[in-house]
């Protein structure tokens, strides 16, 4: 992995890292504006942050350069990044982490 694709991919990790954990916000709040009773909503907003934390782990822990390039794909994966951010990456290295590419 080149330096230039390493910098460039904590920048990313990190806006993805954000944006995945403000969708997730977003889904417990919405299952708290449903209707039914506190228990009700306290058990699917649970439900929901179990299952948003086994996916943050399996697309965001560890940190190192040799889990880059499948943590890209995942995140990728996810639509948690935009085309127009992929930028900065070298053309093989967007290639190696493109999903179903």
């Amino acid at each position: 992995m080149k330096e230039s694709d390493w910098k460039e991919f904590k920048k990313l990790k990190e806006l993805a890292l954000e944006r995945f954990c403000k969708n997730a916000i977003a889904d417990v709040e919405e299952a708290i504006d449903k209707e039914g009773s506190y228990h009700e909503k306290y058990l699917l907003m649970y439900k929901l942050i179990e299952n948003r934390d086994k996916m943050l782990s399996s697309l965001f822990d560890g940190h190192s350069r040799s889990k880059a390039q499948i943590q890209l794909l995942l995140i990728r994966s996810q639509g948690l990044i935009e085309n127009h951010e992929l930028e900065g990456l070298s053309e093989e290295y967007l290639k190696s982490t493109t999903p179903n590419g």
